[in-house]
């Protein structure tokens, strides 16, 4: 068998991994801190709904230490204290953003929440997480001369590439707007992160499939991938309650097979954040059981060695 000459920038791996290129990149582990800045989402606040996205509860995929009524400055030393006891090594922490829509509201207030968080003398750098639709140029312009200064990265909620599966789960936006959205922060030098979760309600295996080549096409530093998973509470769970058949959830070997398949045709340069979500037991209505993630990374390694394959094997330049 003639082995494979894979890119350089992939190391030891068959896939472009974030967490190596972080490390390489500023000479040891990094580990984002998760915070609730208490910012809504205009799907929420009646500026274009108040049902948001059928799929979301926040509670779902954030830590436990986010449900309690804590300052900023709490949660990053929460969260910091934390992640210390879990990864001793850690070089550098960065704060995410993460909670619901964090650019929505006014440029003075979202200015003073970042900046406060850079003034944490644990922090090295931002991650800020938002929708596509809430990125004016006049925070653009701010984020762009703070990162100047810091390290700073902007993830996109893109969720899906077909704009009926957008609209079917309120989403509020279509594919169009996700994609301007990422060219213009990256047109600021931002990084940009894409967010996708598959599995939603009328997306078709070839739909999941065309969404690599369409994201290949965007400047995208790196790339979340998430699999379905019903949280309770959400409008989805209510609808998989009543009709199964309407939401039907991943088997553990068919979500590998699939990221597999999607990552074969994925750009190379693109590095991926995650291949997988985790949610926590509690919250969970569907499927019953689910395969931690570090299991999943490595039944995803152990599948592409069998299959002989690697991202960006079936990646074509449009």
């Amino acid at each position: 068998m003639n082995l494979p000459v894979l890119p350089p920038h992939f190391g030891a791996h068959r896939y472009f991994r974030y967490h190596d290129l972080l490390t390489q990149r500023y000479g040891g582990r990094v580990q984002k801190v998760s915070l609730n800045a208490g910012f809504t989402c205009p799907n929420r606040d009646g500026t274009l709904g108040r049902r948001g996205c059928t799929f979301c509860n926040n509670a779902g995929f954030t830590p436990a230490y986010l449900q309690r009524p804590l300052g900023l400055t709490e949660q990053l030393d929460e969260g910091i204290g934390r992640l210390r006891r879990r990864y001793p090594q850690t070089r550098h922490f960065f704060a995410y953003f993460q909670a619901y829509t964090n650019t929505y509201g006014e440029l003075e207030q979202l200015k003073s929440q970042y900046e406060l968080a850079l003034s944490h003398p644990d922090i090295d750098g931002l991650v800020i997480g938002t929708r596509p639709d809430c990125l004016p140029e006049s925070l653009l312009a701010y984020l762009s001369a703070l990162a100047k200064d810091f390290p700073l990265e902007v993830e996109i909620g893109i969720e899906s590439c077909d704009d009926a599966v957008l609209a079917r789960v309120n989403r509020g936006h279509d594919f169009a707007t996700s994609a301007d959205a990422i060219r213009r922060v990256a047109a600021h030098g931002l990084p940009v992160t894409g967010h996708l979760l598959f599995g939603l309600p009328g997306e078709s295996r070839a739909d999941q499939l065309q969404a690599a080549a369409l994201l290949s096409a965007l400047p995208l530093a790196s790339l979340k991938l998430h699999q379905l998973q019903l949280i309770r509470g959400t409008a989805l769970a209510s609808q998989w309650r009543r009709n199964s058949a309407a939401v039907p959830l991943f088997s553990p070997a068919d979500y590998i097979e699939l990221v597999i398949d999607f990552l074969e045709r994925l750009s190379p340069d693109i590095a991926i954040q995650r291949i997988g979500s985790e949610v926590p037991a509690r919250l969970r209505l569907a499927p019953a059981e689910a395969m931690p993630l570090s299991v999943l990374q490595q039944n995803v390694a152990a599948r592409m060695l069998e299959r002989e394959t690697w991202q960006g094997r079936l990646y074509r330049v449009a």
